[in-house]
């Protein structure tokens, strides 16, 4: 009977692409450097679904599948800790398995270690065995363990490398869609401002001419960004184009770009950015514009005034940028999950489709930095950001 842990491990295996794969170099070096370092003649990659076990990467034999209920493996995944067994026929889970008894092979010694994602699903083990009865001492057991972990990591560079080739087609795709579906619009939008400013009447109320001015600003500004967004995606991966920034002007002009919503939801936001920081300025500012207004939305979803403050410092060796909120904060298990493409986490009730923060780690990642979420002194979220200094111009 297939159970909610198989169901959960099935769809993490999934995330990998390794079922019919064809065998990796970078995952056979892996298991030949266990053999060698346990002094046995085999060593197996297994990922365990609900019905088979699968040998992705083996050293002394072919790599195979088997039914999950002859498997070694299976009978100590629950356990989730490295096992060693010197002798598999006096060990009552394995005596009667068919590796044991010589149905499919005669195995004596067996060591294994999980295989646990990120996420904490055991997907499988790294395993090693032989025919002869022996042991492993300790420090050989800390190394197959840390195999173990290599072995996730070269997973976690496939799944990664791939994500991102998906999410360029994706985004060179929705290029096309992006430039009807909003520079289109704001083409009109802007002929309807100029118009409104060419008015004889304009000169006679103030504040309406104000207003108009701020509107006609803000739209050159997103028709700039637009432009250079559909640009960046086009460009896939290429770098952006960065020069000198003053952060704090960026980011009081993005506050003037979003004071309607601001204002709507009675939030108080702080910029205390007094420095130069080397990026694409435009991209960067989709970035801070991206942060205040979820930070803002989020605050207000969750029924208090919000507060945000953007500050920013010189680090080692960079930048280190912080947007903070008073709003729920995001659960340590989704503080991944967030900034990945269309997935908006626990955000129930919050209107978006779960693109930006997706488009900020991109953005920050094509400048070299990182950027991540913590606990706010506010008593919500911090999305804090590294940059890199500016290269050195020889």
């Amino acid at each position: 009977m297939t159970t909610v842990e198989d169901v959960t491990r099935v769809e993490a295996i999934s995330h990998y692409d390794l079922i019919d794969s064809p065998p990796r170099s970078d995952l056979e070096g892996l298991v030949r450097l266990a053999a060698l370092l346990c002094g046995v003649p085999t060593a197996v990659i297994n990922i365990i679904d609900d019905r088979f076990q699968h040998q992705i990467a083996a050293v002394g034999m072919e790599p195979a599948v088997c039914d999950r209920d002859d498997s070694l493996c299976v009978a100590v995944l629950a356990q989730r800790t490295p096992v060693v067994v010197p002798d598999a026929r006096e060990d009552p889970r394995f005596s009667a398995n068919p590796f044991v008894t010589g149905d499919i092979a005669r195995v004596r010694f067996y060591a294994s270690s999980p295989l646990v994602t990120p996420d904490g699903v055991v997907i499988g083990t790294l395993c090693v065995f032989d025919e002869n009865v022996r042991d492993l001492d300790s420090e050989t057991q800390r190394a197959l363990d840390i195999l173990a972990n290599q072995v996730i990591d070269v997973l976690e560079l496939r799944r990664i490398t791939r994500e991102l080739l998906q999410t360029n087609e994706m985004l060179s795709q929705f290029a096309g869609q992006i430039s009807h579906d909003l520079r289109n619009p704001l083409t009109a939008l802007t002929g309807f401002l100029e118009l409104a400013s060419d008015s004889p009447d304009i000169d006679h109320a103030p504040q309406a001419a104000r207003s108009l001015a701020h509107a006609e600003s803000a739209a050159d500004r997103m028709a700039a960004m637009i432009a250079d967004l559909l640009e960046y995606a086009r460009r896939g991966s290429a770098a952006p184009r960065p020069h000198t920034v003053r952060l704090d002007e960026l980011a009081t002009e993005v506050v003037k770009d979003l004071r309607v919503a601001i204002t709507a939801a009675g939030a108080d936001v702080v910029v205390d950015a007094d420095l130069e920081v080397w990026a694409d300025r435009t991209l960067l500012g989709v970035v801070i514009q991206n942060l205040i207004a979820n930070a803002v939305k989020f605050a207000a979803a969750d029924g208090v005034e919000p507060r945000v403050e953007v500050r920013a410092e010189v680090s080692s060796p960079g930048w280190l940028i912080t947007v903070d909120d008073n709003g729920p904060g995001v659960p340590v298990a989704l503080r991944r999950r967030v900034f990945d493409f269309m997935d908006r986490g626990n955000a129930e009730g919050v209107d978006g489709l779960g693109i930006g923060l997706a488009t900020c780690r991109r953005i920050i990642q094509a400048h070299g930095g990182r950027i991540g979420i913590d606990d706010s002194p506010l008593g919500g979220a911090r999305v804090w950001i590294t940059l890199p200094s500016r290269p050195d111009v020889r």
